[in-house]
């Protein structure tokens, strides 16, 4: 584990917050819509997800990261049984009996980071593709509908719907990066479809007929983004105001790369900072 996960619970949450804030990122404007106690509860979700995924993403021997996957495999089951080991433990063990967060959720988000530390991932299936995203999007998003005060059926859904629609958002935006490191999401059977049976990603990645496979994965987006719209219409409107900042950045974020045609993948799009600031605004008078 690293050094975040072995300093003292209250220098920890103080560097987490700093960490978050000056990332700047939408999920820092989105969390600023919180009450303070529920804020830091999703300050260490954050500091929990990008531990398992700094441990994926290293550059270490796979079996260094499997280790390293398992430590928190021990540490999850240790949180709850009240036993915590770590700093990072001890806040998240505090923050259980809370707002009712559920271990399954914590393990998801484990396996999804275990699905690109066993080996590349190169062209899923559709049905692998969904179940990465639910492991390590929809399930952060069912922790986090429980801090934001909703727990109800409706509030489920919107983990199930943004989570996807988020994390395809991300692989989309993040396709040249990934195939840098020898990963690639887009799913085997859009890649087919439009005649690609490649899956090497330096090999995809030049295909002239790409921007129509990733147009057809922004669809599948655009098919969660409205799902998870609709409901949110059914959950408490002050709980859901995080999310809904979350799902009106990321929509304006899939909307600029569609505009930019998917031409030229490697060109950095991103949401400018006032226009996140904007929509946290606006979601924070509702």
């Amino acid at each position: 584990m690293t050094a975040i996960a072995e300093m003292s619970p209250e220098t920890l949450k103080a560097q987490i917050r700093d960490k978050v804030q000056s990332a700047g990122s939408s999920f820092y404007w989105a969390m600023r819509l919180l009450p303070a106690a529920r804020r830091d509860a999703m300050f260490a979700i954050y500091a929990y997800c990008r531990e398992v995924d700094d441990i994926a993403d290293s550059d270490v021997s796979p079996a260094m990261k499997q280790a390293g996957l398992a430590s928190w495999r021990t540490e999850v089951a240790a949180i709850f049984a009240g036993r915590p080991k770590t700093a990072l433990g001890k806040v998240l063990a505090d923050l259980v009996p809370t707002y009712n967060l559920r271990q399954s959720d914590f393990i998801a988000i484990i396996d999804g980071m275990q699905m690109d530390a066993v080996a590349d991932i190169r062209a899923p299936s559709m049905a692998d593709l969904d179940l990465y995203c639910d492991r390590v999007a929809s399930a952060v998003g069912r922790l986090s509908v429980h801090i934001f005060g909703d727990d109800s059926p409706a509030a489920g859904r919107v983990a199930h719907h943004l989570g996807r629609a988020l994390q395809l958002t991300n692989i989309l935006r993040d396709v040249v990066e990934d195939g840098q490191r020898g990963r690639l999401y887009l799913p085997k059977e859009l890649l087919r479809a439009h005649g690609i049976d490649a899956t090497d990603p330096a090999v995809v990645l030049r295909e002239p007929i790409l921007p129509l496979v990733c147009d057809d994965l922004a669809a599948i987006a655009d098919h969660h983004f409205a799902n998870a719209e609709q409901a949110m219409r059914e959950c408490s409107r002050r709980a859901m105001r995080p999310a809904a900042v979350m799902r009106a950045v990321y929509q304006d974020l899939l909307r600029r790369l569609h505009a930019a045609g998917w031409r030229d993948l490697a060109q950095p799009v991103k949401v400018p900072a006032v226009v996140k600031l904007l929509l946290a605004l606006r979601f924070g008078l509702m």
